[in-house]
């Protein structure tokens, strides 16, 4: 999962003095994080085509994309011919590829904690516009690309502002951007490829393996059932298994065991840790349960298979 440090750092601010220059000052755990970018300088500092790996952040990010565009989540493919407002979130993993090298726009990324920082009840992921198995993508006309831009503007003038309430007044406008984006009708030129299921099967894989290396022994395995990886992937749990039994005769709950087995093997043979935390570790809420799980997978009990 790829954090705000894996943000800051994959744009190029590689160690915390780097990245002191660049976090707005103010920010603190009480109002969490905001920030705001221009797309066309974020390209000329990365000096290559602006291209996000396919990943599920820990943060929030609305951007205003001006260009032909790719957008992928999950098994749905959205063609951005011109103008495009998409809205990301923690939960469901995407990314967009750039169709021509002629690229601006304007996008900001918060976290959980500021939107809900103004103590004003909003529970950000129940907002339509954030929940898993929709279209979170917008075509848009030249017109609006004005109201966005000028939103936009504000954002980054108020950054740099010394105003004492300018974070209240910036999560204002990221409220304005969210509400602007449920008000309009999703007008996405979407297609689904031959390939629809392969995608799925090596979207699933990717997100599995992306649960792993488990490295310490306070971490604890997020996705532990079908469901949880269906979730995430914005597709219903039954088509994810029949896709997968389709392609590899798997079922997802055969991949599942399979990949935490191979984790638990490593941490017997690779840690000192006790078969308690690693059962932990790995989502199980009884250490008898893990034992039972283990043996039925290894044939050996965990204890048996360390020694």
């Amino acid at each position: 999962m790829a954090s705000l440090q894996d943000f800051y750092r994959d744009m190029g601010f590689g160690n915390d003095n780097e990245l002191g220059t660049i976090l707005p000052a103010g920010i603190n755990k009480d109002i969490g994080h905001f920030n705001v970018f221009s797309i066309a300088s974020v390209r000329k500092k990365l000096k290559e085509t602006m291209t996000m790996p396919y990943n599920r952040r820990t943060y929030y990010k609305i951007s205003l994309i001006n260009g032909h565009n790719r957008a992928e989540y999950a098994d749905k493919i959205i063609d951005i011919k011109k103008n495009g407002l998409l809205f990301a979130s923690p939960k469901v993993p995407y990314n967009y590829i750039p169709q021509d090298e002629n690229q601006s726009g304007y996008f900001c990324i918060f976290s959980h904690e500021f939107l809900t920082a103004s103590q004003s009840g909003i529970q950000i992921d129940n907002l339509p516009i954030f929940k898993p198995g929709g279209y979170p993508v917008f075509q848009l006309e030249d017109d609006q690309v004005k109201e966005l831009t000028y939103l936009f503007e504000k954002m980054f003038k108020e950054m740099a502002s010394d105003y004492a309430f300018k974070y209240d007044l910036l999560r204002n406008y990221v409220l304005e951007l969210i509400h602007y984006g449920q008000k309009l009708q999703p007008d996405v030129a979407q297609y689904t490829t031959h390939n629809a299921t392969t995608r799925v099967v090596s979207l699933f894989i990717e997100l599995l393996e992306r649960q792993f290396p488990i490295t310490t022994s306070g971490q604890q395995l997020v996705l532990r059932t079908a469901k949880d990886y269906a979730e995430r992937l914005a597709i219903h749990v039954n088509h994810l298994n029949k896709v997968l039994k389709e392609q590899t005769g798997k079922t997802t709950s055969d991949f599942i065991s399979s990949r935490i087995a191979q984790e638990a093997k490593i941490l017997l043979k690779q840690t000192d840790w006790n078969v308690s935390e690693i059962a932990y570790a790995l989502g199980f809420e009884e250490v008898a349960h893990f034992s039972n799980f283990f043996k039925k997978q290894a044939s050996l009990s965990p204890l048996a298979f360390r020694s």
